[in-house]
């Protein structure tokens, strides 16, 4: 199989392993790689839902040069197809793509070597799809047509998931009107299965070959930290975190505005991205974080999908998100290269009544209000917080959100790190549960802080004005500490028997089975903290945790069973080369205006400082190193790794 690109002419005539190591430089497929190739190969449509770092670009990248013809990929991100290409086009592959960043003559141009078959791979904005391809590449006779059409991001195709556009709906009527239907791939990193179902229907995907390959991240750290002083809680972590990159979200503009000044004013490098920015200054922003001229991002949710950036070691979550779906594919931009990486999120009670207003108003005013679209999207913010406030596994409730059982304990999450015992908390239930109906009593109901400042006695105004002083369980919890309360009161609502009502300012209210609370023969069981709990090792949670764990027993059956996910460390290797080689491929990124990640991986440098290769042939056994990357970049790396004593 031959095809022409930049003037020469490139013969295909390998399998799927020999593409995977000359053009990307490793020798093993990942898990549903090689299945997922091989049906698209045989000519299926696939469903593919991998987490992100899995490889999912791969499963289609290598079809694309063993089919004879053109792949196009539907891609929604400017900045996601920019990177791929930099990265395919830094491989030996031909690629480009088509959409607004190009000029007029530079989008003919693209069109004019596309039609002539000089690209393997075109990526697309779906929003063009609604005017359909240009008939020189549609109908050209000097291309065999499309073979492959790539739909990424998938999940934006359902409303029921947690990023839908409305573009994506253009994408059936367009592979109908060509002449020939190609071969459908769809692929997404994060979908629950009625997303799925969505998937499959509105892209009419034919007898698809569907994998799930698995939720689960092994190197990535889950914390949930609930700070007094969210800002502070941010710059501790940090401070281990100087030397990394890292992304910090947040939930509205001005936080992101606030969060970046404070933090560009104690000399971190920072920059913000959000949709009050113009079209310019969200480039620039976000190519100073990709070529790693800033290394911390602070941003809404605007940022991120498609961002192909491998060397971000942590996501925080400065803000709670508003379901698990975007918690999961936001805090998954960590880790990309296989790395330990820590998402970490600062939980403040704030964040539900704003993710619940947020819900309720931010439909753009042309469209319908959809009700049952708001209530489901509710449900889905009280899933998020009963993450952020439960006691189990982290990491097990994250897999049993996308149907996935896992151990009840991973070993590798705060809460699995923490000393909790099981507590009989009916005492305290009970008392909360009749502060909440003596409300009722009075025609009254608040939120969950004043509700604990009467049980607590507090002597504001508010309480003094409402007259709640004169309740008969005001002060009754006075010694106990409101985060304790507040512990009992989350459980209280997660078990059903209180729940929260109303959008900007959410209310206790009580539901039907809070009689049961009061029977005399229930006890309200609740994992709970330590009151006098060890004090967390400093380095808890953080990236150079290296202790091999290899199994422990579960504390709620005492058997023995795998401490999580976590690997045996990996043999060290020697900082000082890893900063030679990082600064090579500094200059060599510089030079061809490439972020650095694009030609190596922090992970491929690693394993050149471990491999430690003398020789072409050598260096070819690094992990990412094809024949394209040692022919520009063997010698230059080579002649560091022998110059080093």
């Amino acid at each position: 199989m031959g095809y022409t690109a930049g003037g020469g002419v490139f013969i295909i005539s390998l399998n799927k392993a020999a593409i995977l190591k000359q053009y990307f430089g490793y020798t093993q497929f990942r898990p549903g790689q090689a299945e997922l190739i091989d049906a698209i190969l045989a000519g299926r449509d696939v469903l593919a839902v991998m987490p992100t770092g899995a490889g999912k670009s791969l499963c289609y990248q290598i079809p694309a040069l063993l089919l004879e013809g053109l792949t196009l990929v539907i891609s929604p991100l400017i900045s996601l197809m920019k990177d791929q290409v930099n990265a395919l086009q830094d491989a030996g592959v031909p690629a480009a793509f088509l959409n607004s960043s190009l000029s007029s003559g530079e989008y003919a141009d693209t069109i004019f070597r596309a039609a002539g078959g000089e690209y393997k791979i075109l990526y697309i904005a779906p929003e063009r799809l609604s005017k359909g391809l240009p008939p020189q590449l549609a109908e050209s006779s000097r291309s065999p047509g499309i073979a492959l059409v790539v739909i990424d991001e998938a999940h934006c195709v359902s409303q029921w998931g947690h990023d839908f556009r409305p573009s994506y709906m253009e994408i059936t009527g367009f592979i109908r009107r060509l002449k020939t239907r190609p071969i459908t791939a769809a692929f997404t990193a994060t979908a629950t299965g009625k997303v799925r179902e969505d998937i499959q229907r509105l892209l009419s995907l034919s007898d698809p070959y569907v994998l799930t390959t698995g939720f689960d991240r092994s190197n990535l750290y889950f914390e949930v930290q609930k700070p007094r002083d969210r800002f502070g809680a941010l710059l501790e972590c940090l401070a281990s975190r100087r030397d990394k990159s890292g992304i910090i979200y947040c939930s509205t503009r001005k936080t992101v505005e606030e969060v970046c000044h404070t933090l560009d004013t104690r000399g971190f490098g920072v920059t913000r991205y959000h949709a009050g920015l113009n079209d310019r200054e969200r480039r620039e922003n976000q190519d100073d974080f990709i070529y790693d001229r800033k290394p911390l991002m602070v941003a809404t949710n605007a940022f991120g999908m498609g961002i192909d950036k491998s060397n971000v070691s942590f996501v925080i979550h400065y803000n709670m998100p508003k379901n698990i779906e975007s918690y999961y594919q936001e805090a998954g931009r960590a880790g990309r290269d296989g790395e330990k990486a820590d998402c970490i999120l600062l939980y403040s009670p704030q964040d539900v009544q704003i993710n619940r207003y947020l819900i309720r108003n931010s439909q753009d005013e042309e469209e319908v209000k959809d009700q049952a679209l708001v209530e489901h999207n509710l449900e889905l913010l009280k899933e998020m917080t009963f993450y952020a406030t439960g006691s189990g596994c982290l990491r097990s409730r994250l897999l049993a959100y996308f149907g996935e059982t896992a151990p009840a304990y991973c070993g590798n999450c705060s809460n699995c790190n923490t000393v909790f015992e099981e507590t009989d908390v009916t005492v305290p239930a009970r008392k909360i549960i009749s502060c909440v109906y003596r409300l009722k009593e009075r025609g009254r109901s608040f939120g969950k802080m004043m509700v604990i400042n009467i049980l607590r006695g507090g002597r504001d105004e508010k309480i003094r004005a409402s007259h709640c002083d004169t309740l008969s369980t005001y002060g009754i919890m006075a010694d106990t500490e409101p985060r304790r309360i507040r512990q009992v009161m989350d459980h209280l609502i997660e078990e059903s028997y209180l729940s929260l009502e109303g959008d900007e300012y959410p209310v206790l209210v009580l539901t039907p089975r809070y009689r049961e609370a009061f029977d005399e023969e229930k006890t309200i069981m609740m994992m709970l903290p330590k009151e006098q709990a060890p004090e967390k090792r400093k380095d808890a949670g953080r990236l150079d945790r290296a202790e091999p764990v290899e199994k422990t027993k579960s504390p709620e059956t005492g058997a023995p069973e795998k401490a999580g996910k976590k690997d045996l460390p990996e043999d060290p290797i020697d900082e000082a080369l890893f900063l030679k080689l990082k600064e090579l491929r500094g200059r060599l990124s510089q030079e061809a205006r490439v972020p650095a990640y694009i030609v190596f991986s922090d992970a491929s440098l690693r394993d050149m400082c471990r491999k430690r290769p003398q020789s072409p042939e050598q260096f070819l056994n690094v992990a990412g190193v094809g024949a394209v990357k040692l022919e520009k970049y063997g010698d230059d790396f080579l002649g560091i790794i022998r110059g080093f004593n």
